[in-house]
Formats: C-alpha cells, structure tokens, sequence
C-alpha cells in the first residue's frame, strides 16, 4: 500500500511554533532564491481562478519535470464579518514519473510563511540594507509573518502599523511587541509611512482601492522599497498610479503574465517596461541602482512560491524524527493487485452489507 504524507493544521502549528517562524521564513528565503534562479526551466502559467461576488477560489500548479504541484486557496473578502477566514488554502505534491501524490499539506499557514519569505526576497534584493523601519498599511493575518520576514531579510527593528479596523490594529501592536518589535500605532496611512524604509501594503478589499499615494509616499524615508502584496486579482489594487509611472521607479513582479492580469500593474501601458524578480537574482537585470530609487515589489503570489513551499516544508520534517511524527499517512491511492482491474477492490465490498 502507497501512502500520502499529511500534515494538518495542528501539526504545522504545532512544528511552526517549535522550529520558529522567523527561522522558518530565512530557510525557505533561501529555497525561494534557489528555486526563482532556475525559473525558466520551470512549468509556468497564470493561475486557474473562479471568481463569485463574495470571492474568488483559485488553483496554482507548476512543475520542474520531477516534482509536480498546486496549491487551492481562496479569497474571501468578506468572510470574517461572517466569521470564516478571509483565506484558506491546502497544497499537494506529486512525482512526476508516475502521477501519484506524495505530500498533501495545510497551506492556509505555510501560505502566510511563504509570503513572508517571498517579500523578504525581493526586500534582499531592492530594499536599502540599512532599511530598519517598516510600515505594514493593513494588520490582518499576514503582518505579523511579513514583520518577520523583514527583520530576517534587512533587520527590521521599528514597525509603523495602521489598519481602518482598530481590533486588527491592536492585535498586530500587541504581537509585534511580544515579538521584540518596537512599535508605532499609527492614525492613518500617511502617518504610519512618515519615515519608513519600507512599506507593505496588504489591504483585503476587493476593489481598486488607493492605500498609497505619491504624496505619502514622498514623506517615506529616500529610496524607499514598496512591497505591495494586496492586489491579487483582476479589478483589486493598492497603490496610485503615478507611484508605479514615476521616472526612475523600478516596478518589479513575479511573473508578469499573471500580474499584468491581477496586479498593481494593471494600471499601467502593456508595454511598459516590468522586470520579473528572477531576473534580478540571476544578473541578468539590475536591482536597486541607487540609495535613492524608489522600488516597487508588485507581488500577487504565485505558484512556484507555493510549491517551493511544499517541497521545503517536507523535506524539513522528514529529515527531523520528531517532526516526521507529526505526519500522518493517508490511503489517497487505489492499487489493486492488478492495475486493470480496479473493480476488485470493491467486488467484496458489493457481497457484504455495510450492517
């Protein structure tokens, strides 16, 4: 009998809070970096959405040849006014060799450390390395990993939060605090900029929204990185225009079929000029020019991140004992005796009632 890894929610939580969250995003930084420098011999394409008035629900695969992947996940604007989590996801591996799943994991967690870690990529690659301010413009689930995230990547030590619900602005003081962070509570958008080396924008709102305008902006620190990981779908942005038009700005994506459909970049000319963040890792195009460039991250998420994810995660707990315990192994393959003759897994059970 074949069997699926599983890692459920209470077992990631449970080897997330031990192996350390802050370690956790430095280690699979790095899993990023090795994977977004062999991009192009990735599988790539944009994501598979189904898009509702509550919501969307989306699929994400990619392939190296020998690991398969995809991710499901949803997002949910309004879920949490009805009492459901804005986002949930779960992910699977596979062996490419011979279609069968190896891993089959919670992504709703790794997908908050994988976005983490994605921005603290970018961060290593566009923020000045004296950044230590950052302004997180919307505290929902993902700031405090974001947090994290920067102080692994450039050493982040003060956070300016501000957040139009207060319960989610208090939520991230309280736990920045705990988490060693000095922190500013801020009463607006342009007072949690004021000063900042980097700003992250994570806004849920399903609409072209303005969280960021070049006027804030000009009050930030010089040469300020953006990461603006809000905007993930056709219609939903964060940041003015003019930011991302502005001469000598570099605007940086993933992947820019996908972001030019879902980004910040959706509201910029077709033939603007977009570099994709491999690029930037491999040489083949210039980062930060400057002390005082502005940079733009524009990330939507995307696949090779969550599979990058996957892959790491696992290979993680099955090379430690302890957290190998935390797996339990599910029976997701059907392998009778004789590969053609599916049905006989069932014939007994057709001869024997179930009481």
């Amino acid at each position: 009998m074949t069997t699926v890894d599983l890692l459920d929610v209470p077992a990631a939580a449970r080897w997330i809070a031990a192996r350390g969250p802050e370690r956790i995003i430095a280690e699979l930084t790095d899993a990023l970096a090795t994977d977004f420098r062999r991009w192009p011999e990735l599988d790539k394409r944009p994501r598979v959405a189904s898009h509702s008035a509550e919501g969307v629900i989306e699929l994400m695969p990619t392939s190296d040849g020998v690991t398969y992947g995809f991710k499901y996940v949803n997002g949910h604007p309004v879920n949490p006014l009805r009492g459901f989590q804005t986002v949930t996801a779960f992910g699977v591996l596979a062996d490419v060799h011979n279609g069968y799943p190896t891993f089959l994991a919670e992504m709703t967690l790794l997908t908050a450390l994988r976005t983490a870690a994605t921005s603290a990529l970018a961060a290593r690659a566009l923020a000045r390395p004296d950044s230590r301010t950052l302004a997180l413009i919307g505290t929902g689930t993902q700031a405090e990993f974001q947090a994290l995230g920067m102080r692994s990547a450039l050493g982040i030590t003060h956070v300016r939060a501000w957040d139009v619900d207060p319960a989610a602005r208090e939520k991230l003081v309280r736990n920045a605090r705990s988490l060693g962070f000095e922190v500013h509570e801020a009463t607006s958008g342009a007072d949690a900029v004021r000063g900042a080396d980097v700003v992250t924008t994570c806004t849920a709102d399903k609409r072209n929204a303005t969280v960021l305008t070049a006027d804030m902006l000009a009050d930030a620190a010089p040469g300020v990185h953006v990461n603006a990981i809000g905007g993930d779908c056709p219609g939903k942005t964060e940041l003015e225009a003019s930011i991302l038009a502005a001469p000598g700005t570099a605007v940086v994506v993933e992947y820019e079929p996908q972001t030019r459909i879902e980004g910040e970049i959706q509201q910029l000319p077709p033939d603007s000029e977009i570099t994709e963040l491999w690029q930037i890792l491999t040489g083949d195009a210039p980062g930060r020019t400057s002390p005082d460039q502005v940079t733009v991250f524009d990330s939507v998420g995307f696949a090779v991140e969550d599979w990058t994810a996957l892959r790491y995660v696992h290979a993680a707990m099955l090379a430690d004992p302890a957290a190998r315990g935390l797996l339990q192994q599910v029976d997701l393959i059907a392998e009778p005796t004789d590969p053609k003759d599916l049905w006989s897994l069932v014939s007994a059970e057709v001869l024997q009632p179930l009481v």
